[in-house]
């Protein structure tokens, strides 16, 4: 993989020029897209700007948010060739910080749950995950050294994992949807793929222009709390190995570690997501579902007329109960710093027939919170699993010091 880190190491100390390292993702893709099938379409030849902290960055943008110079296609044949005028603001603000976006990542249509062609770099026989399918195999493919990606249940986290690739999902409106394809507007976050943790809080605070969500030289050693969301299933065994594996690792490196018991209502906001996901997607897709209902992708389609006529007071009722979720989340971050869980699952399904299962995902999409993945685990065929670690709303640098620590430890192991 192309680490963000070594590259401005690299053009800082005049090692490496920024068009050269534009060219490196160029010759990349070129080698190495007509096999994994991440971008949808891409840059045959690009030039870096002359300054800005994320210059010599080539940046690849999901497919579903709006871009000035390629078009915005959407996983779904109702937009081809849609051709936005202008940049959503996250793209913008890339541009602003000194990144070449290099091309638009697939996605499944409209960011729901028909799999994209995309192949998982490690194993062309399993999914990348979905639905940031291009994005998170495109950078761990080694093509770009970041991606934007989208999260309504798992959509960052989940392929992050399958892929074996850093991820963040920062807090509810840390960074804007405008101009981006609604799904679900309490749900939709805008996210980031790169190498190792580092690498995507240097892309996080680049854009943003946040320097304290930069790791700091020395990371404090976090009280980390375990979390198994037993009210979602159990885990499979790669999953359950990667938890541990990770948990194990950070206590040797010195932290604190303990099971953490979920408040009850936080396990009823798990069941209210659907209610609340579907409910806004109904109205987010209205004109597509009502004028272009034929060319409706068919899993999408069908969840749609499945979900179709629910209750508005069901609807107020899952919003309610998300609300007093959130406010008792907060007591749990009394004690310890940050929560680790799962970030899938299990290892990548085989098949592309799957974007795999949200199901330890969709709760903190809920909840608003920033949760980073870190890759933990190896299963059989060459599959990474990640863990994702989670902190309170706002605290995204906390979330990316304690999953640096993390990340650290398990490789130390």
């Amino acid at each position: 993989m192309i680490s963000l880190a070594e590259l401005q190491r690299r053009i800082e100390a005049g090692d490496l020029s920024a068009d050269a390292a534009i060219q490196q993702s160029l010759e990349a893709i070129a080698a190495q897209d007509k096999t994994i099938g991440a971008f949808v379409c891409h840059r045959l030849a690009a030039h870096a700007p002359s300054d800005g902290p994320l210059r010599g960055i080539a940046v690849g943008i999901k497919d579903i948010i709006d871009t000035a110079n390629f078009s915005t296609e959407m996983g779904s044949p109702i937009y081809r060739g849609f051709h936005p005028r202008a940049d959503a603001p996250v793209v913008a603000m890339l541009k602003l910080a000194g990144a070449t976006i290099i091309g638009k990542t697939t996605t499944t249509a409209f960011a729901s749950i028909d799999p994209t062609p995309t192949l998982n770099p490690h194993n062309h026989g399993h999914t990348p995950g979905g639905s940031s399918s291009g994005s998170a195999a495109a950078v761990a493919a080694g093509m770009i050294p970041l991606a934007l990606g989208t999260q309504t249940g798992g959509s960052v986290i989940r392929p992050a994992s399958f892929c074996g690739v850093a991820a963040i999902k920062p807090s509810y409106r840390l960074l804007p949807t405008v101009g981006v394809k609604c799904y679900s507007w309490t749900l939709d976050t805008v996210g980031l793929f790169a190498a190792g943790v580092d690498d995507v809080a240097r892309g996080l605070a680049g854009m943003t222009g946040r320097p304290e969500l930069l790791l700091p030289p020395d990371i404090p050693t976090p009280r980390i709390g375990v979390v198994t969301q037993d009210f979602a299933g159990s885990p499979e065994a790669s999953g359950g190995e990667a938890l541990q594996t990770a948990a194990r690792a950070a206590e040797r490196a010195g932290a604190t570690v303990h099971g953490v018991d979920l408040p009850e209502i936080v396990a009823e906001a798990w069941r209210a997501h659907p209610v609340i996901q579907e409910f806004e997607a109904h109205q987010a897709l209205a004109w597509e579902y009502r004028e272009h209902y034929d060319a409706m992708a068919p899993l999408l389609r069908a969840k749609l007329d499945e979900s179709k006529g629910t209750p508005h007071a069901a609807y107020d009722a899952a919003v309610a109960v998300a609300h007093r979720a959130r406010q008792a989340l907060e007591t749990v971050f009394d004690e310890i710093d940050v929560l680790l869980t799962l970030s899938a699952p299990g290892a990548a399904p085989k098949g592309l027939g799957s974007t795999g299962d949200a199901r330890y995902n969709r709760l903190w999409t809920l909840m608003g919170v920033p949760c980073v993945n870190v890759p933990a685990f190896v299963a059989e065929g060459n599959l990474p699993v990640g863990v994702q670690v989670i902190a309170k709303h706002g605290a995204d640098a906390r979330a990316l010091a304690a999953a640096r620590f993390v990340e650290r430890a398990i490789a130390r192991q």
